[in-house]
């Protein structure tokens, strides 16, 4: 019965995992620009949300503060 109950739990629960980062080398020739633009906005993506982490901004505020952030971002280039 336990068991039962167990490996019900385990097969219900999913796993998140993250999206990850494109790697301009393994796409075919004619999509590797795109792939290269997607790898850029990626990772200005993650330093952002580790600014986040290092600012300790709460739950709440961290989309406003992403958004916020990758506009700075945008407009330095």
């Amino acid at each position: 019965m336990i068991f039962r109950i167990v490996l019900i739990f385990f097969t219900l629960t999913t796993t998140v995992h993250a999206q990850k980062l494109v790697d301009p080398t393994t796409v075919a020739p004619e999509f590797r620009e795109a792939a290269e633009k997607r790898r850029a906005e990626q990772l200005r993506q993650q330093g952002c949300a580790k600014k986040a982490d290092a600012e300790k901004v709460l739950p709440r505020d961290r989309i406003a503060f992403l958004n916020r952030c990758l506009e700075e971002a945008a407009a330095k280039q």
